[in-house]
């Protein structure tokens, strides 16, 4: 149980690293060229998309299996 909540923790420990890093990236200060050579780790427009299809996917899926 130890193992799997530290693997969790460390999910989400990672992912919000990464936004706040992306987050300092893309700030107001980044104009120019600079915008240009500091790109962020992640596509975040992408990431929501997948997001929402994962959770809508599995949302019909448990609608499905308690209609059972």
């Amino acid at each position: 149980m130890r193992t799997f909540f530290g693997m969790i923790l460390g999910a989400l420990l990672l992912a919000g690293g990464v936004y706040v890093y992306d987050s300092m990236q893309t700030s107001s200060v980044a104009n120019g060229e600079v915008a240009s050579v500091n790109r962020t780790i992640v596509n975040w427009d992408v990431a929501k998309a997948d997001w929402n299809a994962l959770r809508d996917r599995a949302h019909r899926d448990w609608v499905r299996i308690s209609q059972k």
